[in-house]
């Protein structure tokens, strides 16, 4: 089932739109960890994700309007 995603931050030319996050939605989910429920959106970490390498910034450096960095970071390690 797919949720509707609402923005609560800022753009940043490395998002995708929503539209291209729905062609990958249901592939990213597969890969779902089931150890804990999650506290952010999907999109809002998969963008992070492009952030850093479309920046290459460290990690901690991620901007505020992201989730977590550590929370980031242990979805994609």
């Amino acid at each position: 089932m797919m949720s509707k995603i609402i923005l609560i931050r800022n753009s940043y030319p490395s998002d995708i739109s929503i539209e291209q996050y729905t062609l990958i939605s249901v592939t990213l989910d597969g890969f779902r960890k089931v150890t804990k429920p999650r506290k952010y959106e999907l999109y809002d970490i998969f963008c992070a994700l492009l952030y850093v390498l479309k920046t290459g910034c460290q990690w901690r450096s991620l901007p505020h309007d992201y989730p977590k960095w550590s929370n980031v970071y242990s979805h994609f390690i």
